[in-house]
This record gives C-alpha cells, sequence and structure tokens, in this order.
C-alpha cells in the first residue's frame, strides 16, 4: 500500500504438542507397594516405568542383582527395595524410594521428573531414604545400606553377627 499504512500478515502456525499430564495405575502400584512392604511374602523390590504417560508396575523380585537390571540409559524409572539392616541385637526392614534418570534421558523429560515423582509419592509414601540414580555403579547394594545407616542414627553391635 502507497498510503504509509503497514499491513501486519498474520502467519498461522501449528499449535505446540503438550506432554500428557502423567498418571498412574494406582491400584497395581499400591499393591506392588504392599507386596514389597509384606513381611508374609519374598517380594523386596518393585519398579515402576513409563507407558506413555502413564506409569505402571514393570517388575517385582526378590534379587538385588535383578533390581539392578530393570534400569536402562534412556529410561526414567521409580523403584521401591526393601533392605534387612540391624546388627546381631536387632534385625529390621528398611525402604528405599529411587528415582532412576538414564543417562541418555532428554531434558524436558528429565525435568519433568519432579512432578511425576510427586504423583508416584502419593501412594510410595513410606521410606526411609530417598535416593536418585542415573549410572549402573549407583545401583549399588553397600552404597543402599550406607545411606540407609546414615539416615538410621547410631549403631551400637559388636559387628559380629548372630546366625
Amino acid at each position: 500500500m502507497s498510503d504509509g499504512i503497514e499491513v501486519e500478515q498474520i502467519v498461522e502456525s501449528k499449535p505446540r504438542r503438550m506432554p500428557l499430564a502423567t498418571s498412574l495405575d494406582k491400584d497395581a502400584i499400591r499393591e506392588a507397594y504392599e507386596d514389597v512392604r509384606s513381611d508374609l511374602t519374598d517380594t523386596e523390590w518393585a519398579v515402576f516405568k513409563f507407558d506413555g504417560p502413564q506409569i505402571i508396575v514393570h517388575g517385582r523380585g526378590q534379587c538385588f542383582e535383578e533390581f539392578r537390571q530393570q534400569f536402562g540409559d534412556s529410561e526414567r524409572a521409580f523403584g521401591y527395595i526393601r533392605i534387612q539392616m540391624g546388627d546381631e541385637m536387632s534385625k529390621r526392614k528398611k525402604f528405599i524410594f529411587l528415582t532412576w534418570i538414564g543417562q541418555e534421558v532428554g531434558v524436558i523429560q528429565r525435568a519433568k521428573m519432579s512432578t511425576d515423582k510427586a504423583i508416584i509419592k502419593d501412594v510410595l509414601n513410606n521410606f526411609a531414604v530417598e535416593l536418585q540414580a542415573g549410572v549402573e555403579p549407583e545401583l549399588d547394594i553397600g552404597l543402599f545400606r550406607e545411606a540407609l545407616n546414615r539416615a538410621g542414627g547410631a549403631n551400637y553391635g559388636t559387628g559380629i553377627r548372630d546366625n
């Protein structure tokens, strides 16, 4: 136009795809959580992973080595594990809540883990220690026991266990 009026062009842009809100398979997660906590079962751990926008029970088991194998470099997940602690005078079960963010997980998915963690902690709400890991060497029973000992306070045992 020659009369000095500028015409603004309206450019249509595609709407941004927003990530779907995270949800839980709450009943299955609660059942796995109670299974780990129960003294009537041998289940020592449960792992929870993402199936699209939903957190589901991925697996349960008894061996720490199996627990370690549940986590991959490109995955986000949560773990709940029972570890027997104590000395020769007192043995007790302690629980750890683990957040796993593998090294290949992207920035947005990493950032989303804080809100996703809050959602699952509504169900997994009883634990002595909360840990975060992202590389395989951090999934070490010795490190888990050290964290539980630090959280548990004084240890008065002699170091000699009665079997």
